[in-house]
């Protein structure tokens, strides 16, 4: 089978403040009809150095004011995105042995600005959904294993976090 040469030219990459996290922008085709996204090339990933093999994807739909706590584990890398609405998302450095431990940032991820985080193992990330409705989105690489989870208190006062909201509706795990 020959091997398609393609130049990603509406594919972006960029970094983030958080060591090996990336800030990605699919191709988006618009017209008259609507939208047409391709939301995961693994060549434009290999084009710039990303070897990953995502085994695992995953929805949440959630309703205004879920906060999905802070999970991660040490082995799974993780492209998460938003389908349909508007969500705030922190992702946390959890790599004790890391010159980055504890440092987390955010990021604004809708349908609209159709952005991706990719994560990297040893770090948690959490959403708040700000719109009515809004459907997260996520590839692993390994599949989920709860015994290898870690989740970090979405208030945690050594973190500083800072969500648009007090009051979140939150899961038994994230009390």
């Amino acid at each position: 089978m020959k091997k398609i040469k393609k130049t990603y030219k509406d594919w972006l990459i960029s970094k983030t403040k958080l060591e090996n996290v990336f800030k990605i922008k699919p191709s988006v085709f618009k017209d008259f009809r609507g939208e047409y996204i391709e939301t995961y090339n693994k060549e434009f990933l290999l084009s710039k150095k990303i070897r990953l093999n995502f085994v695992q994807d995953d929805i949440s739909i959630s309703k205004k004011n879920v906060l999905r706590g802070i999970h991660g584990d040490n082995k799974t890398w993780k492209l998460v995105s938003c389908l349909f609405g508007k969500f705030y998302l922190i992702v946390v450095n959890n790599k004790k042995n890391s010159k980055g431990y504890m440092k987390w940032q955010s990021f604004m991820l809708s349908s609209k600005n159709r952005q991706q985080i990719l994560i990297p193992p040893g770090y948690g990330n959490g959403h708040l959904v700000l719109t009515q409705k809004a459907i997260f989105s996520y590839k692993q690489t390994t599949y989920y294993d709860p015994r290898s989870q870690f989740t970090i208190k979405w208030n945690d006062e050594k973190y500083k976090f800072s969500w648009p909201t007090k009051k979140p509706i939150l899961s038994k795990r994230d009390t």
